[in-house]
């Protein structure tokens, strides 16, 4: 009998293969005490299990093959970062002779304490760094539990066979990258999220993957075969023949449509009734710009400063920052807006920039621009070295959670002071700087008016402004159901942004998930939006979209559809919008 299981598509695409069952991240591990003439060996035995594990990252980071983008090699350096970072070592060994525990046993003690801090952070994207640490702490401990081996002994599928799909608790950048050599076919796995590295590293690797579908080792047989729609999030199990005959005549209609899609890299975003659209990339790291660029993206629209400050214990300096920031600068196509550091009121990620007690609830605490208002050098710092980078390429620089003008006005400040003393020191900085506004949460969308006269421009950050309109938490599993980019509170605050940049003639561009998916396209183009900022591997079927448009005819019924006095009919209206 056919079974349909329903996850997070996080990489799209649609794979047929049998179910390979295999173990991430839930490990049985016993604890026990041990005796103080034992505490040497056990300190000995994880400090070998530690080597093992650098040993095998660097063996995997060998092993990707010459032309693979350089963002991958990146997740297992971070990984590797993270090993070669004492402050993990240092924890375990201690509880090893302070508690007098096994090394499975302190391991995973020292990892619930750092999984604790990220739970705390507010950031969404932040937060999910925590599947980082674990993936670590797993690899470690599968070396303790002298497992590692049986992972990735999985015999990669032989010719004429079935391709397989590996079916996980949680699969680690390493393990994606391994399977992905042995032709996995897709991956399922019972926790994680669209913003984990697993996730970024499967869609570059356009590796079909489906997360959050729990239970799914419990309901599925080992070599079942199963159909994994990477774009719906869907899972079916046990096909019959006339839906394994759709799902084959699907993935030959998607091999032809991106075929047909990469011929779109050169040409210019213009809709049908001529409006020239930009088509901006969200980057995480400098080699990111590579494929940004590849795709045809006029710039970057959002780089995250935040890695900079993660995994280590002293405050990046402001030459470390400036060489990080000229790398990336000068490695973009285009203009680069650079948002300033967005974290919360934490200990271990602000790098000890603050020693206070953890908020209660950090995503509506000292967070992002209130943090950099609290701790000004934290601040002026990363500004110096943002504006010696500027004479590196065209540099915007973007203002997360600003709330209301006052902050806005601080910030300003802040900025030109550091602009002033850098050019009283001899150092240059490029004359115009545009200073934007990250569109974040309701107040800045109600006061969007007062704040488009008082900046350069506005990029609304879709997954926070949907999140605080509609009081949930989109990465808790019990309400994240209610998280609605349709809802109209949340379609509303989007068009009142847009129509005060406009009336104040400072550009509008969207940096959230919302930019990136195409059902929302000519939801958003109907919206009056300009400027869409999204990954690049979304880029292509974005434009696409784009080109096929008659905007002036979406924002008419774009209108007609928020004129709607009743909310079903409303819906209604604008699932026609974003079908069509």
């Amino acid at each position: 009998m056919s079974l349909w299981l329903q996850g997070i598509g996080v990489a799209r695409g649609i794979a047929i293969g049998r179910v390979a069952k295999i173990s991430g991240t839930d490990l049985e591990i016993r604890e026990y005490n041990i005796e103080a003439d034992e505490i040497d060996a056990e300190i000995a035995r994880y400090q070998t299990a530690h080597e093992r594990a650098k040993g095998q990252l660097r063996e995997v980071r060998a092993q990707i093959p010459a032309g693979t983008p350089q963002d991958i090699a990146a997740f297992i350096d971070t990984h590797l970062l993270m090993l070669d970072d004492s402050s993990l070592s240092e924890a375990v060994i201690g509880r090893i002779k302070d508690e007098q525990c096994n090394a499975e046993g302190a391991l995973r003690r020292a990892r619930d304490t750092l999984m604790a801090v990220f739970e705390q952070m507010d950031d969404p994207y932040l937060r999910t760094r925590q599947n980082d640490v674990e993936h670590v702490v797993a690899r470690v401990l599968r070396n303790l539990l002298q497992s590692e081996r049986a992972l990735h002994e999985q015999p990669a599928s032989a010719e004429g066979e079935e391709a397989r799909i590996v079916v996980a608790d949680d699969v680690t950048p390493a393990d994606i990258i391994l399977l992905a050599q042995q032709k996995t076919a897709a991956f399922v796995t019972e926790f994680g999220g669209p913003l984990s590295h697993t996730a970024i590293l499967a869609r570059s690797l356009h590796l079909p993957a489906i997360v959050g579908v729990h239970n799914a080792r419990r309901l599925l047989r080992e070599g079942e075969q199963i159909v994994v729609d990477g774009a719906a999030g869907h899972l079916y199990a046990s096909p019959d023949e006339a839906a394994l005959t759709r799902f084959r005549h699907r993935i030959a209609r998607d091999h032809r449509y991106q075929r047909r899609l990469e011929r779109l890299k050169d040409e210019p975003p213009v809709s049908r009734d001529g409006v020239r659209i930009r088509m901006l990339a969200n980057i995480e790291l400098s080699e990111d710009a590579a494929e940004a660029a590849r795709v045809g993206a006029d710039g970057v629209g959002l780089y995250r400063t935040e890695f900079l400050f993660m995994n280590r214990r002293e405050l990046p300096t402001e030459q470390e920052q400036y060489e990080a920031y000229s790398r990336v600068v000068e490695a973009v196509t285009g203009p680069i807006t650079i948002r300033t550091l967005d974290l919360g009121a934490d200990k271990q990620v602000d790098s000890g920039a603050r020693a206070g007690p953890t908020p209660n609830n950090p995503a509506l605490g000292l967070r992002a621009i209130r943090l950099c208002l609290r701790e000004p050098e934290l601040f002026r710092t990363q500004i110096r070295a943002l504006l010696r980078a500027s004479m590196h390429g065209q540099m915007q620089i973007m203002l997360p959670m600003i709330s209301n003008t006052i902050e806005l006005r601080q910030a300003q400040r802040i900025i030109a002071s550091c602009r002033t003393e850098l050019l009283a020191e001899g150092v240059a900085v490029a004359e115009d700087i545009p200073i934007g506004v990250m569109i974040e949460v309701p107040a800045a969308a109600i006061s969007a008016p007062w704040l488009a006269r008082a900046c350069d421009f506005f990029s609304i950050g879709t997954n926070d402004l949907i999140q605080y309109t509609l009081a949930i938490d989109r990465v808790d599993d019990e309400v994240n159901y209610l998280y609605d980019p349709l809802h109209p509170a949340v379609l509303s605050l989007i068009r009142q942004t847009i129509a005060a940049g406009d009336a104040a003639g400072i550009p509008v561009a969207m940096c959230g998930e919302m930019a990136g998916e195409v059902r929302f396209t000519r939801l958003l183009l109907g919206l009056g939006l300009t400027e869409f900022s999204m990954h690049p591997s979304s880029m292509l079927e974005v434009k696409r979209l784009v080109m096929d448009a008659d905007i002036g005819a979406l924002r008419e019924r774009m209108q007609r559809a928020l004129d709607a006095t009743d909310l079903t009919e409303q819906k209604s209206r604008l699932a026609e919008l974003e079908a069509q």
